[in-house]
């Protein structure tokens, strides 16, 4: 079985990266916000979709970056292949949601939201000088950070 993810790299004026730190089933991972692509969705509407159901944020889809080219079993599910497509986005307006300047800060209400769905995140910059792939969890997210940060001025 495939699970197909769609990702966003947003950058903001900075020079800072956006990440997603999320606690999912008792684990930790810090990664680039996105999600799941749905039956009869595009890949760019997917991302669009995910940035506004995660953030209510408005962005636009700018030029893909990578398609994931290597085998990746899926960390939730060892019968699922992962294949992740990434993508530049660019906020069309300002970032509503609070967004904090330490990993993992959860606040009560969303430690109470845990308890019930077993999955909460939260949204912070990392500034361009400490953004490397060490600033990511997932595998296919570390071969993306290395691709961003080597060759940013070529994209």
């Amino acid at each position: 079985m495939f699970n197909v993810r769609v990702y966003g790299i947003l950058i903001n004026e900075q020079q800072q990266v956006l990440v997603s730190d999320e606690k999912i089933r008792g684990g930790f991972y810090t990664k680039f916000p996105g999600g799941g692509l749905e039956f009869g969705e595009g890949t760019r509407d997917c991302l669009k979709r995910e940035f506004m159901e995660e953030m209510n944020l408005d962005v636009t889809i700018g030029s893909h970056i990578y398609t994931t080219d290597f085998f990746q079993m899926s960390a939730f599910n060892p019968e699922h292949q992962i294949i992740s497509i990434y993508y530049f986005a660019h906020a069309r307006e300002q970032i509503k949601v609070p967004l904090r300047s330490e990993p993992f800060d959860f606040d009560e209400d969303q430690l109470r939201i845990y308890e019930q769905k077993k999955e909460i995140e939260t949204f912070r910059f990392i500034n361009w000088e400490s953004f490397d792939e060490k600033a990511v969890t997932l595998p296919i997210d570390k071969v993306v950070a290395n691709l961003v940060k080597n060759n940013f001025d070529k994209f």
